[in-house]
C-alpha cells in the first residue's frame, strides 16, 4: 500500500478562512461546509494557522458569558500547523493521525501553499478501498 498517497485522496475545495475574517464569518462557512476545520491562509494561499470547530466553540463560550462576539480568527487560531506534502503516503499519515491530534491536515507545496485537505476519513476510505479491491483480486 505504500503506493497510496495523499495527493490522490485530498479534498482540494476545501472551505479555507483569513487571519482578518470575523469569527461570526467563520463559523458561517464552517458550517455550511460541513467540515471540522480548516487551514487559514494569506494573499498567496501560504498556511499561516488552522481554525477548527473547537476554537470556535471555545471563543463562543467565553463570548456567551461576557454578552459579546466580536473576535477574529486571528484571536483563535493556532498558528502551530501540522501540514503534509502531497506525496506522503496514506498508511504513513494514518500512523501520523493515531499518534497526534489532528483529524484534518493541510496539504502543502514545497512553499507552504495550500492544495487542499485531507481528513481522517479521507485515508480510512483510501485505506478501505485498497483492502476491498485486494480481497477482490485474491477472491
Amino acid at each position: 500500500m505504500d503506493f497510496l498517497k495523499v495527493i490522490d485522496h485530498l479534498n482540494r475545495h476545501p472551505v479555507t478562512f483569513t487571519e482578518d475574517m470575523t469569527l461570526e464569518a467563520a463559523v458561517d462557512k464552517l458550517s455550511a461546509s460541513g467540515q471540522i476545520g480548516g487551514p487559514v491562509i494569506d494573499a498567496q494561499h501560504k498556511v499561516v494557522g488552522f481554525l477548527s470547530e473547537q476554537d470556535c466553540l471555545s471563543r463562543m463560550l467565553v463570548a456567551s458569558y461576557h454578552d459579546q462576539m466580536s473576535a477574529y480568527v486571528s484571536d483563535v487560531m493556532h498558528k502551530e500547523v501540522i501540514t503534509v506534502k502531497p506525496d506522503t503516503g496514506i498508511i504513513e499519515l494514518a500512523q501520523m493521525m493515531v499518534q497526534q491530534k489532528p483529524k484534518l491536515y493541510p496539504v502543502v507545496d514545497d512553499n507552504q501553499r495550500l492544495i487542499g485537505v485531507i481528513s481522517r476519513t479521507n485515508v480510512l476510505k483510501a485505506i478501505d478501498q485498497e483492502l476491498h479491491s485486494h480481497y477482490r483480486k485474491v477472491s
